[in-house]
């Protein structure tokens, strides 16, 4: 899946005003990232490299596993696979957005 499909993707779910109701973004390394901001309204779902409350550091193969549950999150994040800077509450709301 490309990067512009995650976004609209992203987009779908968290809708018109979702109840996250904070801001995360996904960090992809060479293959960019994915911020959703959902404390303003209408919420925002992009590309942009902007400060957020968390972000989740992860290749965008383990991140299709995991969004696919293929790979369990805490297993991914144990062996490394996935790593988070910032609020970690936030990381543990986001079975909310990725289904």
């Amino acid at each position: 899946m490309s990067l512009d499909a995650i976004t609209d993707q992203m987009k779908t779910r968290i809708g018109a005003g979702g109840n996250f109701k904070k801001s995360v973004k996904f960090d992809f390394g060479p293959d960019g990232l994915v911020r959703i901001d959902d404390k303003v309204a209408p919420p925002v779902v992009d590309n942009a490299n902007e400060p957020t409350d968390c972000t989740v550091k992860v290749s965008m193969a383990d991140f299709m596993d995991i969004a696919q549950g293929k790979q369990n999150a805490q297993m991914a994040f144990m062996m490394g696979k996935l790593k988070v800077e910032g609020d970690m509450s936030v990381a543990m709301q986001l079975g909310s957005i990725l289904g």
